[in-house]
């Protein structure tokens, strides 16, 4: 097992785990790229919302995977919901976490 396949393999099976344990999915592309297709039963919150609407993510009482289109957003919103004593981990690209699901 070289180093990437060590890295990322332990973030597939972080987010395999989280998926595992009734983890909510947070979609938080735009709300056109959402119109477009998503995830059935994802929450919609776009990234430049969720700071102002945080307190529904803590509501949901439950872990949370992130996604985007790419992972970048999706990375920046899991360490966000982190930072606020969230459990969350990044998903990456939406299309490929519906693959898992």
């Amino acid at each position: 097992m070289g180093f990437l396949d060590f890295i990322f393999g332990s973030k597939k099976r972080q987010v395999d785990e989280f998926l595992e344990n009734g983890a909510v999915i947070l979609d938080v592309r735009s709300q056109r790229e959402w119109d477009a297709g998503h995830i059935e039963n994802a929450v919609h919150i776009p990234l430049d919302q969720l700071n102002n609407r945080v307190d529904e993510v803590k509501k949901l009482n439950k872990p949370v995977v992130t996604c985007c289109a790419s992972g970048v957003r999706s990375a920046k919103a899991a360490k966000f919901l982190n930072l606020n004593n969230i459990e969350a981990t990044n998903g990456g690209g939406w299309v490929s976490l519906s693959n898992k699901l």
